[in-house]
């Protein structure tokens, strides 16, 4: 589990948008790396993402991560979003 909601609202906001490839840049980001606050730091731009998960992927949610529309993100969203069609 990510130490913070970013990911999973990403995820329900982007992966049915995806292609296989960016799916797979996706699942190698919140796979890959051995300490999930890295992630929220590269996202957050805290610290520069290493060369190795630098990708369109992770440029969406550095993007996402700026919440330019101020939405409120104090929790996960369900999980029914998993299991519904894609829109």
């Amino acid at each position: 589990i990510l130490p913070h909601p970013l990911c999973s609202l990403f995820a329900k906001e982007n992966l049915h948008l995806m292609s296989e490839h960016q799916l797979n840049l996706y699942d190698r980001l919140i796979n890959e790396p051995s300490n999930d606050w890295d992630i929220y730091y590269w996202a957050t731009e805290a610290k520069p993402t290493p060369v190795e998960f630098e990708s369109e992927v992770m440029a969406k949610l550095r993007d996402f991560a700026k919440n330019k529309n101020r939405e409120q993100r104090l929790r996960q969203p369900d999980l029914e979003y998993l299991f519904e069609p894609p829109h």
